[in-house]
């Protein structure tokens, strides 16, 4: 069986067990606060969303890069470690222990993600083919979550506890089927040339890019909810624009694979740029009701999920190979970072949804442009293909 394919088969179990953790929380103590907390309480929760990649980023990151084998024994780990917790989060659902549990879950959950993505350049013969594995994965991590969704309901009939404990089994698997992972190779120290080509233009712009990309994510998630909130907009509303965002997702994973035939990763984050603020313009064109809103959650997903294959490819393709653990520590700590503050601009002021549309508009123009004139030098010497 390829290595790729057996990284796929522990990814597989991986994301089952994430969706059936997320349904056996459901109505717990962990989601029991109220979504009506004041603006602060959310600001607080979302500075906390912070922690996890506090410890990863330091400590995972060098882990990562340590040895030969080091990267599949922390993804098994962390599946391992899932596997753990989620059975001590099945005795514990009603108690205030759930809490340092989850958080782990969310920590072992961060660490297994630079995990896989660091591993992937070794399971991938061809570097042009890193977004379309990329892009597997995560149409992998989409159909095991529906497919999850089915038992975890009818688990969830018996109880919370019964859906983790599912989980459990679910990760329990998966630590089998990442044992077969081929280990890597030992991590080449990196010369003088390739640290500085990570920091280069294009990685740099790139890099830019996605994070001005997961801020808008966060400002317009928060932005649509307390748009509806206050329009007292029924719930299901809430449902259509998460499903709109969701499919988006998946159409990005569809669609990057399919682009990158023709452009580089470089110039597909560059479009995925100009389609966010199309649709910035577009929703405030549309006087800002519910729709446009949905619509814009769709191409916001799209462009978001097509562009964080092109970028992990990216550094894929050019982080040396001692350094990739590290890497994708580091820019997961800062594209969540973006992603925080973007939230926090909604949270801490009233933003109107047709002012919001037009501050997303603004905000992808201005780095589209930057990146599209700050990498003319650079793609000149760019090392490869079509585009």
């Amino acid at each position: 069986m390829p290595p790729f394919a057996r990284l796929a088969r522990a990814h597989a179990l991986s994301s089952a067990g994430d969706a059936l953790v997320a349904i056996g929380l459901a109505g717990s103590l962990f989601f029991s606060i109220s979504p009506e907390a004041a603006r602060g309480k959310v600001a607080l929760y979302l500075a906390l969303t912070m922690a996890p990649f506090a410890l990863v980023a330091p400590l995972i990151g060098p882990l990562l890069d340590r040895q030969q084998g080091s990267r599949r024994a922390v993804l098994v780990g962390s599946i391992a470690g899932r596997a753990v917790v989620c059975f001590l989060m099945s005795r514990h659902l009603h108690g205030l222990l759930l809490f340092p549990e989850a958080f782990a879950a969310l920590v072992l959950g961060k660490a297994y993600a630079v995990a896989k993505a660091a591993l992937v350049p070794a399971v991938v013969d061809d570097p042009g083919e890193l977004v379309q594995a990329n892009a597997k994965l995560t149409l992998i991590s989409a159909a095991m979550g529906f497919a999850a969704a089915g038992p975890g309901v009818l688990a969830y009939q018996l109880g919370g506890e019964w859906v983790l404990g599912l989980a459990a089994v679910t990760f329990a698997v998966g630590v089998g089927f990442g044992l077969q992972i081929p280990r890597a190779s030992a991590p080449v120290p990196a010369t003088a040339a390739e640290r500085a080509e990570l920091r280069g233009t294009g990685v740099l712009l790139a890099a830019a890019a996605m994070a001005v990309l997961r801020g808008l994510v966060g400002f317009l998630a928060f932005l649509l909810a307390f748009s509806l909130r206050a329009d007292d907009a029924p719930a299901w509303w809430f449902g259509v624009v998460i499903a709109a965002s969701g499919f988006g997702a998946v159409a990005g994973a569809v669609l990057a694979p399919l682009v990158r035939r023709f452009l580089r990763e470089e110039r597909i984050l560059l479009g995925c740029l100009i389609v966010v603020a199309v649709g910035g313009l577009l929703a405030v064109q549309q006087a800002a009701g519910r729709p446009a809103g949905a619509v814009l959650a769709f191409a916001m997903g799209t462009a978001a999920s097509a562009a964080r294959l092109c970028f992990d490819a990216i550094v894929q393709r050019d982080a040396p190979d001692a350094d990739k653990g590290r890497s994708f520590a580091r820019f997961e700590t800062r594209f969540q970072l973006a992603w925080v503050l973007g939230a926090l601009v909604p949270v801490a002021l009233s933003v109107p949804t047709d002012v919001g549309y037009s501050i997303i508009a603004i905000a992808a123009t201005v780095p589209a442009v930057s990146y599209l004139t700050g990498r003319q030098p650079w793609k000149l010497t760019t090392r490869g293909a079509v585009g």
